[in-house]
């Protein structure tokens, strides 16, 4: 099966991703049976060699974290993995230093952290969305590049994820859900207002790649635009990362 990904030219920059790859059904069928049985295998392995695994999503609203995250985990033994679907901080989480609550949820030897959306919160919306101030924001690069560097000391492999779709596929997945009695609780006035600062988003984005990529702490920036292409991509990347790091 041919490698979507070459670990060696990774782009880290959103305006150099070809959001025009897809794939076709069928062959989307094909590589993710192939895929999913190796992600099962491997995950038995770092159970086997007690290593903890970290995956981190981010990407814009509806770029299809949440459906990728559903396929990395279908073949996977449930009692090995948890999702941790990250919102703002409670009443008790906003009384302490912003990474404390993902301290609490990274995963023990042998086993999975998954977040949907993380700690890169910090750079992204309350940068752009005036949560944190300037000297808070700027200083969270070097903390969170840190509190990687004491995840993979401690045996965490970590893997990132940046889901990429451009405006208009967007607001086309937008209408969609509004449309959709069953997905319309997804969509949100806050998705709506966030379309209006797509480029302060962008800019913070690419800020971050470039500021918190790291050899084993990698940012993998999957263009989104075809769902198939995507998932494929993501599983792929998983299991050559965990391929490499349990050799």
């Amino acid at each position: 099966m041919k490698s979507n990904i070459n670990n060696t030219s990774r782009i880290l920059h959103l305006n150099q991703l070809d959001k025009t790859k897809k794939l076709p059904p069928d062959e989307y069928q094909a590589k993710m049976k192939i895929l999913k049985n190796r992600i099962r295998e491997l995950t038995f392995l770092s159970k086997a060699k007690e290593r903890p695994v970290l995956f981190v999503f981010e990407g814009w609203d509806a770029a299809g974290k949440g459906g990728a995250i559903r396929r990395l985990t279908q073949e996977i033994d449930p009692r090995l993995f948890e999702v941790h679907n990250i919102s703002a901080p409670n009443s008790e989480e906003i009384q302490h230093h912003y990474l404390w609550r993902f301290w609490n949820r990274i995963p023990q030897k042998g086993h999975i952290g998954i977040f949907d959306r993380s700690y890169y919160g910090r750079v992204l919306v309350e940068r752009v969305e005036g949560f944190a101030s300037e000297s808070e924001w700027s200083r969270a690069y070097e903390e969170i590049s840190l509190f990687e560097e004491q995840l993979v000391s401690f045996g965490t492999i970590v893997i990132k994820f940046w889901l990429h779709i451009d405006s208009d596929e967007q607001l086309l997945r937008f209408e969609t859900r509004k449309n959709d009695p069953l997905k319309r609780w997804k969509l949100t006035d806050e998705d709506w207002r966030n379309r209006d600062k797509w480029s302060l988003y962008e800019e913070a984005a690419n800020q971050m790649f470039q500021k918190t990529d790291a050899p084993k702490a990698p940012w993998f920036l999957v263009p989104a635009n075809d769902k198939y292409f995507a998932r494929t991509m993501i599983l792929e990347t998983a299991a050559e990362r965990l391929q490499e790091e349990l050799r």
